[in-house]
């Protein structure tokens, strides 16, 4: 099991001073939060990707890249590519040199993306997103384990003898997620592919990701890569911990009604009870955590959100200690002791180098 933390890289101000963070501020946080995940424990750092304010990260690859240089052990992905808006020939360029410098340890979870206005931006249209991340990952697969491509799409120049370059790492390109918060036709393309599918897991009931959860894990199977069991899945999730439960909702309360995407919905309490979110003392962070094996069955990846809303960094490092030092020995060990024996370790470069 694999644990690990993503950001949406948003830039909102501190509801409890008033003061936006510079960009700078943003990112060169974001770089601290990366190694201070590595220095806990944590097995992955993901980013997102945006084009638009209160966003920062639109350059995934060349954070990621400053990243590796700093780091050792962790694993560095997104959340998510934007398999719509982003050349597949970049994307493939892009992550095979990433791959290259950082010895391996590089995956990403692609996706569609959620806001309009960056799909004209960058000469799309949002009404085509489904086959738009169906026919750009079909090349971009294509890509990453053939040279001399003969290409011809819908949605892009066709391409005759190409070969991207570099070559991935030891000929296995980087492990791809799916990731998805509503589209049953994503699970379907990460089973068709035998790729991972990460459900995002916050905002909305467990309800709802379980059916996609299922469909994936039933079409995985279906296609031939494994039983049910051993398809290969990833969670999001949300928290924020103290000592007291008490304190812990107190504190975040302002952040959570500042954030950009539950401001003005439901309250904190009410958004604990129907979704994923965990706010609360270390011990309710795992009971929280464990439940996920009960609702969805073994799955390889967990990551947790922990810097949204305006919290500052130094409050998201104190999380990431309380993390690495209360919660994550007690998860490892709880999540190796029920996991079945025919259930996969989370995808990782060298044994997918060895089995190549």
């Amino acid at each position: 099991m694999q644990f690990g933390i993503f950001t949406v890289g948003d830039l909102t101000a501190d509801p409890l001073t008033g003061r936006p963070q510079t960009e700078r501020e943003r990112i060169k946080g974001t770089v601290a939060i990366a190694l201070k995940a590595e220095e806990i424990g944590l097995d992955v750092f993901a980013t997102g990707e945006h084009h638009n304010p209160p966003f920062v990260p639109s350059s995934p690859t060349t954070l990621l890249g400053y990243i590796a240089a700093q780091t050792e052990r962790i694993i560095l992905s997104t959340s998510t590519t934007l398999i719509t808006t982003n050349d597949p020939v970049k994307i493939a360029e892009d992550f095979a040199t990433l791959q290259q410098l950082a010895d391996g340890r590089v995956d990403l979870m692609l996706g569609r993306g959620n806001t309009g206005p960056v799909y004209p931006w960058f000469g799309q249209d949002i009404r085509q997103g489904i086959p738009l991340a169906i026919e750009n990952y079909a090349l971009l697969h294509q890509l990453w384990r053939e040279t001399n491509v003969n290409w011809q799409g819908r949605f892009r120049t066709p391409l005759q003898g190409f070969t991207a370059v570099p070559r991935p790492l030891d000929g296995v390109p980087p492990f791809v997620w799916h990731g998805s918060i509503r589209s049953p036709e994503i699970a379907e393309q990460a089973a068709y592919y035998g790729d991972g599918f990460f459900a995002n897991h916050i905002f909305w009931p467990k309800e709802h990701f379980q059916k996609l959860i299922e469909l994936y894990r039933t079409r995985y199977a279906h296609y031939g890569h494994g039983t049910p069991e051993q398809a290969v899945v990833g969670l999001g999730g949300q928290i924020f911990m103290r000592p007291r439960s008490q304190d812990a909702i107190r504190e975040f309360r302002p952040y959570f009604d500042n954030s950009p995407v539950y401001r003005g919905g439901p309250s904190l309490e009410e958004t604990m009870e129907q979704t994923p979110i965990s706010v609360g003392s270390p011990q309710e962070i795992i009971e929280k955590t464990l439940s996920f094996r009960e609702t969805f069955g073994d799955y390889q990846r967990q990551l947790f959100l922990m810097d949204s809303g305006g919290l500052p960094v130094k409050t998201v490092l104190e999380q990431l200690d309380i993390l690495g030092e209360e919660v994550l020995p007690v998860l490892r060990k709880e999540f190796a002791a029920r996991r079945a024996d025919n259930v996969p370790a989370g995808p990782v470069h060298p044994a997918a180098a060895a089995a190549h």
